[in-house]
């Protein structure tokens, strides 16, 4: 056996195969041992186990088209000793950092320092000696003469046959992983989604290239740039409204992102049978949700649109922090989030007004690039997925359940100083809005023929709930009083595709159905409440994403008129009734609707196919405003002007004082450093938990007399 294990690896080929195997042994220790790589499903974890095996035998073959001996076994340890320690580096970077090393981070090279100097020596285990153990195997099995140097050159046409094979294997390995993840390159999720279906190596030749191009663009920006910006800016600036200014001031700020949650929800019935009647009955979807929308302590919008695009939740984030757009193509905050400068919400408030800002999220922070591009945007606090147990009963694909996010986020919101600016992502009411089992289970499913529609309102009602709950802790804990909730939706839940079947839940007709319905569908929730207030009102207004901002600014008592927003306040006098979306010939004004290539009367949904020419010089002089806001947002993103912005007060972002690991122990060290100057909501009750505040039932609980099953309630998900 060991003489014919001798005579394979005793040949350039086969030397190189056992080299391939080997690393693509610890390749797979590192995805199962030391990356986090959240796998969904068992086609995830048959990519992630044959992804390595491409690029290492590209690497790797590379070798045999050298002749001379020595120089092959030396090219080929070379190249496996790199490949060895760019993965022990990842795993090593990954323990302490929760993501992959990207060209940025290398660049970088006093965080690379930071990030693997000083913890590579606390995350070193014993464990580890398996990325170096092979080399004492190759070692000994040369100095054995098991492994014999081959004196016979491999022919060039060999060698472009395996150069060949590898390449096919990994275009298979691509179109594999574009069924499980469609985009999954032209989107860019995640880093983590990347290496989980292509592998290390390809997502740094990913990294790499994208990194190029974005830093080419940015290169060829100028100082004088920057012009064009102030001026936008200073032409479309919307004065403030004396009776809404200021009228938060100091007060908390809390986001509460509905994902994929459409306006149409708002006061929607949905008619199902009754389990115990058997009769028919409307069941409402949203009732919390409804009260918060026509409550006098609300600022609402319907005619509020989303104006993401492929970066869907992260450009909504980006639209409502920073106002301006996402990009035309994948994720602004996966190309540029982690290298771009910003004047972006959490760090207005915090040197203006002396906020600590947090997000709250029960998926990984690599998703979507946040947990770099928040060190950008200024948050101090990340608590992502690690700071919470995760596991079947509690999550699913997109991560933790809505009601655990907020129940287990009290233990560390309670330990930030106040006033605070946080944001809270739920994703329960994630496409494909999958029904709830067991005890959360119970709202009726709609009875079309689709059955992503079918679920879109037991998942919605979820969400409901969840948001009810938390708003009952903030009220039992004091802090409602003292804080102003922002509550939107990101984008839209049911694509235009499935559209028709939900025409008739619409009280439409499917055979009717047009573009200027479908542009209609793109309004989503916008509510601004204020406790204590009186002037709340359902508002008409046309706007957008892009208008939060300057909108919530205001309220805070704080002129937005010095800082790159590109938005408008919509309780201004002064607002725009128009709206642009990311794609460049759609837009919605109170008047007139542009989408997909056809003009409608807003508001009859009347086509308009012969414009009079009062209408066409309207029509003109909305694509050219909607076209200007496009190309602003874009010369800023791309060309990262801001980091070219004049002296507005605020002082330049060090994306590497941010750290996201240990968040709670930093919030109690400052904490018992202020002392009786703590401001934390655990100070300000004595130095007591208000865990014990939250509560929570299960749908089931909640709802007795439909007799569904015994019910129950849910658990926590907090790590201690």
């Amino acid at each position: 056996m060991l003489k014919k294990f001798s005579n394979i690896v005793s040949t350039r080929l086969g030397f190189t195969a056992f080299l391939v195997l080997l690393f693509w042994l610890k390749s797979l220790f590192a995805y199962f041992f030391k990356f986090d790589l959240d796998f969904d499903n068992s086609f995830q974890i048959l990519l992630a186990i044959l992804n390595p095996l491409a690029s290492t035998l590209l690497l790797l073959g590379l070798a045999l088209y050298v002749k001379n001996t020595k120089l092959y076994y030396s090219l080929s340890l070379v190249i496996y000793f790199i490949l060895t320690l760019w993965l022990f580096s990842n795993a090593t970077y990954f323990g302490e950092f929760t993501d992959f090393i990207t060209v940025n981070t290398m660049l970088a090279s006093s965080k690379v320092a930071a990030g693997l100097g000083q913890s590579a020596l606390n995350l070193f285990n014993f464990t580890d000696l398996f990325f170096v153990i092979d080399f004492l195997i190759i070692g000994l099995l040369m100095w054995r003469k098991v492994i014999r140097f081959d004196h016979r050159a491999f022919s060039k046409r060999a060698g472009f046959a395996i150069t060949s094979l590898s390449i096919l294997a990994f275009t298979v390995n691509l179109f594999m992983a574009e069924i499980d993840r469609p985009e999954l390159l032209s989107r860019g999720f995640s880093n983590t989604y990347v290496v989980r279906y292509l592998g290390l190596v390809p997502f740094t030749v990913y990294d790499g290239i994208n990194t190029y191009k974005t830093n080419q663009v940015r290169k060829e920006a100028k100082p004088t740039d920057v012009a064009e910006v102030q001026k936008y800016v200073s032409d479309n600036h919307a004065k403030p409204n004396p009776d809404t200014f200021g009228i938060a001031k100091g007060k908390n700020v809390i986001y509460i992102h509905l994902e994929s949650f459409q306006q149409f929800l708002i006061n929607y019935k949905l008619k199902a049978i009754d389990p115990t009647t058997k009769q028919e009955k409307e069941y409402e979807v949203t009732p919390f949700l409804n009260s918060l929308f026509g409550s006098k302590e609300t600022f609402a919008f319907d005619n509020f649109f989303h104006q993401v695009k492929a970066g869907k939740t992260s450009d909504a984030e980006t639209l409502m922090e920073n106002s301006f757009f996402g990009l035309t193509q994948g994720s602004f905050f996966v190309s540029n989030g982690g290298k771009n400068t910003f004047q972006s919400a959490p760090d207005i408030l915090s040197q203006v007004g002396g906020y600590t800002s947090a997000v709250f999220h029960g998926n990984v922070g690599s998703f979507w690039n946040r947990n770099e591009t928040y060190k950008r945007l200024g948050y101090n606090y990340f608590f992502d997925q690690t700071y919470f147990n995760v596991d079947k009963s509690n999550s699913f694909q997109y991560g933790l359940h809505d009601k655990f996010l907020f129940g287990d986020s009290i233990e560390y919101l309670e330990h930030l100083q106040q006033p605070f600016y946080t944001k809270f992502i739920t994703v329960s009411n994630h496409y494909p809005y999958v029904k709830f089992a067991g005890d959360e289970g119970g709202f009726p499913l709609a009875t079309t023929s689709d059955d992503t529609i079918n679920g879109y309102f037991a998942t919605a009602n979820y969400l409901d709930t969840a948001v009810k709950e938390f708003f009952d802790y903030l009220k039992a804990s004091d802090v409602y009083k003292n804080s102003v909730i922002v509550l939107y939706g990101d984008h839209y839940g049911i694509s235009n595709s499935r559209n028709p079947q939900l025409a008739e839940l619409l009280g439409k007709n499917k055979e009717t159905w047009s573009s200027y319905d479908d542009a209609m569908l793109q309004r989503v929730p916008y509510m601004i409440v204020v406790p204590g207030m009186d002037k709340g009102r359902v508002d008409h207004t046309f706007g957008g994403e892009i208008d939060n901002l300057p909108t919530l600014l205001h309220l805070l008592g704080i002129d937005n008129s010095k800082y790159p927003q590109l938005g408008q306040d919509l309780l201004s006098p002064d607002h725009r009734s128009l709206l642009a979306m990311r794609n460049t010939d759609n837009w919605v004004s109170s008047t007139l609707t542009n989408y997909s290539g056809r003009i409608y009367k807003t508001g009859t949904g009347e086509e308009i196919t012969n414009p009079d020419p009062d209408t066409k010089k309207q029509i003109d002089a909305n694509n050219k405003q909607s076209e200007l806001q496009l190309k602003i947002s874009d010369a800023i993103t791309t060309g990262d002007l801001l980091r070219f912005w004049p002296s507005d007060g605020l002082k330049p972002i060090d994306p590497n004082d941010y750290n996201y690991t240990k968040g709670l122990q930093k919030a109690k060290v400052i904490e018992k450093k202020l002392g009786d100057a703590s401001t934390s909501i655990f100070s300000q009750n004595g130095d007591k938990t208000t865990k014990d505040l939250w509560q929570t039932q299960s749908f089931q609980a909640l709802h007795p007399e439909l007799n569904l099953s015994q019910a129950g309630t849910s658990g926590s998900s907090a790590k201690k």
